[in-house]
């Protein structure tokens, strides 16, 4: 005959197996679940560098688009600047032309001032 002891003894060990058991399962879903979580965390992650590597393209995008219309401004701008360096350097030449017809020109009027005592009026 068993003793009670004895019995109880083994109704114990199969309570402790199958606490066991539900322990081991319970640690099972919970691992599953971070993991789970964890694949989730990733995901998100990865989606938000790529949303962040997609913005940084659009802003490389938009900024070599302004840099290539502010290279044709510099572009126009030095363009315009050469004619009117141009301009401005024929008109000294003619400046300078002037100046000297109009110093003869005077040389002259002063010349026949003097030697016919008429006076013409001398610009300078």
């Amino acid at each position: 005959m068993d003793s009670p002891s004895g019995n109880s003894s083994m109704s114990t060990k199969l309570q402790s197996s199958g606490s066991e058991e539900d322990l081991q399962a319970l640690m099972d879903q919970r691992k599953r679940k971070r993991m789970q979580s964890n694949r989730e965390s990733a995901k998100r992650s990865r989606m938000r560098k790529q949303k962040q590597m997609d913005d940084l393209m659009g802003q490389v995008s938009e900024l070599r688009k302004e840099n290539s219309e502010i290279l044709t401004s510099i572009n126009i701008t030095t363009q315009h600047f050469v004619r009117v360096e141009a301009e401005n350097s024929v008109l000294r030449a003619r400046m300078a032309e002037l100046s000297h017809r109009l110093q003869s020109l005077n040389d002259i009027l002063s010349y026949i001032n003097t030697s016919t005592g008429v006076h013409f009026y001398v610009a300078r």
